[in-house]
């Protein structure tokens, strides 16, 4: 498993076990990129590729089998996260665990949900 984690902002990312719990999801053959983005770039993100003009707190996209990557939005997730009666921090965890079993090609659903519940307990999320 490689990640690699970009942070194209100035906000800072909550300190999480971002590498374990991509590996936990996707396998040790996997490479994940996180890129941490801008409300006006995940805005522009979501409006190209999901065709809504708003910014979202993540998109996932899988490169192929065994390569994806995935932007976050801080400022968003910071707004959302009490909608969600989550901390900040653990938003994001909740949000790239959600994003990582994207990218290993579920779709919302009960299965992907039974999924992230076990992930999400693994690593108290």
């Amino acid at each position: 498993m490689s990640i690699s984690i970009t942070n194209t902002t100035k906000g800072k990312l909550p300190r999480l076990p971002f590498a374990k719990i991509a590996e936990a999801v996707l396998g040790k053959e996997y490479d994940c990129s996180l890129v941490i983005v801008s409300p006006r770039k995940s805005r522009s993100l979501n409006n190209f590729y999901r065709e809504k003009d708003k910014p979202t707190n993540i998109l996932s996209f899988p490169l192929d089998k065994n390569q994806g990557e995935i932007f976050l939005d801080l400022e968003t997730c910071k707004k959302d996260a009490p909608n969600f009666d989550r901390s900040y921090s653990n938003f994001i965890g909740f949000l790239f665990i959600h994003g990582l079993f994207h990218l290993k090609g579920l779709d919302h659903g009960a299965k992907m949900e039974k999924q992230e519940q076990k992930i999400r307990r693994l690593f108290k999320i």
